[in-house]
């Protein structure tokens, strides 16, 4: 049974992570050639100011490009 974690900060708005899981639901059935009903696909949302790379939050990150 694949299992697909996904990782994102938040703000991104329901519909468009709808269309996140579905896709990758399809990608994983399309190139694995698994049934439907055993892929599983997990959306995982943290907030911006709790994830860094190169010691810059991304909270930063974003509001520095803004």
């Amino acid at each position: 049974m694949p299992f697909v974690e996904i990782k994102l900060a938040e703000g991104r708005d329901p519909e468009m992570l709808r269309a996140c899981l579905a896709a990758v639901h399809d990608a994983v059935r399309d190139s694995l050639g698994v049934d439907d009903q055993a892929i599983r696909v997990h959306i995982t949302e943290f907030k911006p100011e709790l994830w860094s790379a190169g010691g810059v939050t991304m909270a930063e990150r974003r509001a520095q490009s803004l």
